[in-house]
């Protein structure tokens, strides 16, 4: 066939089919992008439904939400467990409060009682102290007054008339003996506290000799005073005792030998010896034969 030759219709035909070839996909295309789109708009359908939901669970509101909830909780358990705590603790402190409220006021009662103790122990002590000095001071009294007593009596010498036979007793053998005793006592000296054999105080003079008869009297004229039976001065018998002072406060004594006469140791400046009643009127007597 020459090259310049016309196109036959099967050339025509072929360029037709060429052509349908070239148009055939565009509808398929739009079928396809149809489909996309569904697809798209599907899924953005679904996407839109679901978004709530997810927004919920993901959003920032749910998530502080579920934060506020797990740190309220966890606020709540602790404020429980710190509330128990301080309830323990308050518990606690109460009970130590206590006990050192008891062992305070355990302290300060023994404390009151030691020092009750010792206020009543130094007021007995006080009480001690001033009964012996009151004692010390009677003593030193009486003796004073018996001293100065006794400054103004003198021996007044014997003669033969005033060694008469005492006055009847109703126990002569004995009476005999103690006035013999305290005649064979004359001339010795007067001494403070003692009672002989060589020197004699006034009590100790009676008592000595009323021993040698087997009366046993006290010491001191005090003493002597209150022993046996008071008896009137106007109903004296030899060897009764006879006193300056009264009853339980006699500051001297001395023996009545009869005959109004007495012997007695008198003061430092007058040994022993006998004198007559009214040189020196006694005050109380007693008898102890």
């Amino acid at each position: 066939m020459p090259h310049n030759s016309p196109r036959t219709p099967e050339s025509a035909s072929h360029t037709h089919t060429d052509r349908r070839r070239h148009a055939a996909p565009s509808r398929p295309n739009w079928t396809r992008r149809a489909g996309i789109v569904g697809g798209v708009v599907s899924a953005v359908a679904l996407g839109g439904a679901a978004a709530p939901a997810i927004a919920d669970n993901h959003s920032p509101k749910a998530r502080d939400g579920e934060q506020v909830s797990a740190r309220t909780l966890s606020t709540s358990l602790a404020t429980r467990v710190t509330g128990e705590q301080a309830a323990d603790a308050i518990a606690q402190d109460a009970i130590e409060m206590s006990l050192a409220a008891a062992r305070q006021q355990a302290a300060d009662e023994a404390a009151g009682k030691a020092q009750a103790a010792t206020a009543a122990a130094a007021k007995h002590r006080a009480a001690v102290a001033a009964k012996a000095a009151k004692a010390r001071a009677t003593a030193s009294a009486i003796a004073a007054s018996r001293s100065a007593k006794r400054t103004a009596l003198t021996v007044i010498p014997v003669s033969a008339s005033t060694t008469s036979s005492p006055a009847a007793a109703p126990s002569g053998t004995k009476v005999d003996r103690l006035i013999a005793f305290l005649k064979a006592q004359i001339g010795k000296p007067y001494v403070y506290g003692a009672t002989g054999p060589d020197s004699y105080d006034c009590s100790g003079l009676t008592q000595v000799a009323y021993a040698t008869v087997g009366v046993d009297l006290p010491r001191t004229s005090q003493e002597q005073s209150t022993a046996g039976t008071p008896v009137g001065l106007g109903s004296l018998q030899a060897g009764d005792l006879v006193f300056w002072g009264g009853e339980g406060s006699a500051y001297h004594v001395g023996v009545y030998i009869g005959d109004g006469q007495y012997l007695d140791a008198a003061n430092p400046s007058s040994p022993v010896g006998i004198k007559p009643m009214s040189y020196s009127e006694p005050d109380w007597a007693v008898r102890v034969l």
